[in-house]
C-alpha cells in the first residue's frame, strides 16, 4: 500500500484536528505528529498553522471560493446561480463554524490569526466580495434591477447561510428545519424577489 504524500498527510491531519478540536486549540506539533512527519517537514510546505487552515478551507472544504470566481453573467439562471452558492456556502459555513469559533473566545489569538492570513489573500469577506461582483455582472446584463443594492444581497445570502451553521450547530443533533437544497432554493428566491 502506497502512503500519501507528505504534503497531502500534513493537510488531512490539520483538517481533522481543526474540525474535532478547533483551530485555537490545533498546533503544528499535533498536526505533524498526526500526520506522521516532522514539524521541520510540515514548515517544508506551510509557513504556519494560518497558512495551513487557509489550505484546508482551499482543499478540503465545499468549493465556496472557487465557484463564486467561476460564475459569469449571462450564463444559467441567476436564481440557479444563486441556489448553488447557497447550497455550497451553507455546506462551508457548517463545516468552518466549529474549526474557527474557538478564535472567538480569545481575542489575542483571533488578533495573532488575522496577522497570520493577513498576506495569505483570505478572509471572510471575500465570498461577500465576490457574490457582489457577480451580482453587479448581473445587473449590468440586465438580469437584475438597476437600484438593486448587490453588496447588500451578498451580504443577507451568505450570512443566512452561515447563521444556519451557527444557530442549529448549537442544538442536540444540529438538524435545521429544512433541508440544505430546500433551504437554498427558497433563499434564492426569496433574495431574488427583492433584487430582479
Amino acid at each position: 500500500m502506497d502512503q500519501k504524500p507528505a504534503r497531502v498527510r500534513i493537510v488531512d491531519a490539520a483538517h481533522e484536528l481543526m474540525l474535532s478540536i478547533g483551530l485555537a486549540r490545533t498546533t503544528t506539533k499535533e498536526i505533524a505528529r498526526a500526520a506522521g512527519c516532522s514539524e521541520a517537514a510540515l514548515y517544508k510546505y506551510f509557513s504556519g498553522k494560518e497558512d495551513l487552515f487557509v489550505t484546508v478551507l482551499a482543499e478540503r472544504l465545499p468549493r465556496l471560493g472557487g465557484l463564486l470566481t467561476e460564475l459569469t453573467a449571462g450564463e444559467g439562471t441567476v436564481e440557479g446561480n444563486l441556489t448553488e452558492i447557497a447550497r455550497q456556502a451553507a455546506l462551508f459555513y457548517e463545516q468552518t463554524f466549529p474549526m474557527a469559533a474557538s478564535l472567538y473566545a480569545e481575542p489575542q489569538l483571533k488578533r495573532r490569526h488575522e496577522q497570520g492570513v493577513g498576506g495569505l489573500e483570505a478572509g471572510p469577506h471575500l465570498p461577500i466580495q465576490q457574490l457582489d461582483a457577480y451580482l453587479r455582472a448581473e445587473q449590468d446584463a440586465g438580469r437584475l434591477r438597476a437600484d438593486a443594492d448587490t453588496y447588500a444581497a451578498a451580504s443577507l445570502l451568505l450570512g443566512a447561510c452561515a447563521q444556519r451553521a451557527f444557530a442549529y450547530a448549537a442544538l442536540p443533533g444540529g438538524q435545521p428545519p429544512q433541508s440544505l437544497d430546500d433551504f437554498a432554493a427558497s433563499l434564492a428566491r426569496t433574495l431574488l424577489g427583492g433584487i430582479r
